[in-house]
C-alpha cells in the first residue's frame, strides 16, 4: 500500500493509494502556493476526506499533484495577490474534489449551493449565498452521465444569471460531445455545435475548457473561450522520470499529429512517429501500419483522451511488435467506457499517465495507472480571466 506524502507545506499529495498517511513537513495543514500569505489555509484532509486516525477512505487511485516549480515560476510573472470577495467558485456534481482543489489553490472555499433531484430526475439547483455583481465560475466537466452533467450545467448557469451575476463562465474540464463536430456521413448531427449553443443560451458569458478533441470545437460558440492543455502537467511528470533518453512520442492515428509533434517539442524534440489506422466503425478501430522507428525505444503514445482503449491498446502492440523498449500512454481525459481497463491492465503500458478532468474511480483503478492534477492550470486561468492578465502566458 503507498502513502500520501507532503514533500514541502506548498505541495499536494502526491500519492493516493491507500494505507498510512505519512507527512516530511507540515502534519496536517498545507497553505497553497499560490495565494498570499494572508489567505486561509487549505486543510488537506478534508479535501481528501480523511478520517481523524488518518487512514484513507475512499481515495483509490495513484497520482501526483500539481508541482510547485510550475506555481513559482507563475508567480514570478506575476504581481502579489489580494482576496478578491467578488470571485466565487461554484461545483456542481460531477467532480467535486477537483473544484475543491482549484478553490484550495486560490485560497479560496468554493460558494453554497444546493443541488438536488426530485424523485422523477428533475434537477433543482439554489445559490445560498449571494452572487450579485460577481464574476462566477462553475466547475462541471461534462463527463459520464454526460446528459445528466450537461443539463445540470444549465440549470446553473439559468441560476446565476437570474441571481444576477456580473459574469458566467462555466469551467469545462472535460467537454461532453466534441467529438460529434463534424459531418463524415449523410444525415449526421454536429453535437458539438448544439451543446455549445445550449451552453450559451443558458446564459454563460465565457466557456474555459480543456483539451478540446479538436480546435475547431472553440470555433462553434458565439462567446469567449479560453482553452487550456493538459500538456504542461504530463511533460513536467515525464521530465521528473527521467526517461527522455531514447523516447519517441507516438500519435496513436492520423488525426492526432499535429497534438503528437507539439508535445515531442516540448519532450527534448522527441522525434515522432505515426500509426495509421483506418476505423470501421464508431468504437471500433484497426491498426494498419506504422510509420517512424520505434526499435529499442521508449515510446510514448499521446492522445487527448481515452475512450474504450481500443486505438491506444492496438497501437501499443503494434509498437511492441515493432521493437518498441517500453510503452507509456499520455492522455488528458480518462473516460474508460468497457472494456478499457482489462486493454490497459493486459501488461502492454509501462505506466498509463491520465488528469483528473473526469473524476476517478476506485474500480477503474489497476496498477499501471498515474492520475495527474490539472487544478493548477484551471486556478491559475480563473485568477487570469478575473483579473484580466493573459492566459497564453501559462503555457510559454
Amino acid at each position: 500500500m503507498a502513502a500520501i506524502a507532503f514533500s514541502s507545506p506548498s505541495s499536494y499529495p502526491i500519492s493516493a493509494k491507500g494505507g498510512d498517511v505519512s507527512f516530511t513537513t507540515a502534519p496536517r495543514l498545507v497553505r497553497c502556493a499560490a495565494v498570499p500569505s494572508q489567505s486561509p489555509e487549505c486543510d488537506i484532509t478534508k479535501l481528501l476526506q480523511l478520517p481523524s486516525n488518518g487512514k484513507v477512505l475512499s481515495s483509490g487511485l495513484s497520482g501526483i499533484a500539481p508541482s510547485p516549480n510550475t506555481r513559482a515560476r507563475l508567480l514570478e510573472k506575476e504581481p502579489a495577490r489580494t482576496p478578491d470577495n467578488r470571485l466565487r467558485i461554484f461545483s456542481g456534481t460531477a467532480n467535486p474534489s477537483l473544484a475543491k482543489e482549484i478553490a484550495c489553490y486560490l485560497g479560496m472555499d468554493l460558494g453554497k449551493i444546493n443541488i438536488k433531484r426530485f424523485a422523477d430526475g428533475e434537477v433543482y439547483v439554489q445559490l445560498q449565498e449571494s452572487v450579485r455583481g460577481c464574476d462566477v465560475f462553475l466547475v462541471q466537466p461534462t463527463c459520464p452521465p454526460v446528459n445528466e452533467n450537461l443539463v445540470e450545467l444549465f440549470v446553473m448557469i439559468d441560476a446565476c444569471r437570474r441571481a444576477s451575476a456580473r459574469s458566467i463562465t462555466a469551467v469545462i474540464p472535460y467537454f461532453g460531445y466534441a467529438r460529434a463536430d463534424r459531418k463524415t456521413q449523410g444525415r449526421e448531427s454536429i453535437a458539438a455545435k448544439l451543446t455549445a449553443n445550449l451552453i450559451t443560451e443558458a446564459g454563460a458569458n465565457r466557456v474555459l475548457v480543456c483539451d478540446l478533441h479538436s480546435g475547431q470545437s472553440m470555433g462553434y460558440f458565439d462567446i469567449v473561450v479560453d482553452h487550456v492543455y493538459g500538456q504542461p502537467v504530463i511533460l513536467e511528470y515525464l521530465e521528473g522520470k527521467q526517461i527522455s533518453r531514447d523516447i519517441v512520442v507516438v500519435s496513436p492515428d492520423v488525426g492526432g499529429v499535429a497534438r503528437a509533434r507539439g508535445f515531442a517539442k516540448k519532450l527534448s524534440d522527441a522525434p515522432l512517429a505515426i500509426v495509421d489506422k483506418r476505423r470501421q466503425g464508431h468504437n471500433v478501430a484497426e491498426v494498419m501500419n506504422l510509420i517512424g522507428d520505434v526499435k529499442g525505444k521508449v515510446a510514448v503514445l499521446v492522445d487527448d483522451m481515452i475512450d474504450t482503449a481500443g486505438t491506444i491498446a492496438n497501437a501499443a502492440a503494434l509498437l511492441k511488435d515493432e521493437g518498441a523498449r517500453a510503452v507509456y500512454a499520455c492522455c488528458t481525459h480518462a473516460v474508460f467506457s468497457p472494456p478499457a481497463i482489462e486493454r490497459l491492465s493486459s501488461g502492454l503500458f509501462e505506466e498509463v499517465i491520465v488528469t483528473n478532468t473526469i473524476p476517478p474511480a476506485l474500480k477503474n483503478d489497476f496498477p499501471q495507472l498515474t492520475v495527474l492534477s490539472v487544478a493548477n492550470l484551471l486556478a491559475e486561468t480563473i485568477w487570469r480571466v478575473h483579473g484580466d492578465v493573459s492566459v497564453s502566458s501559462i503555457f510559454q
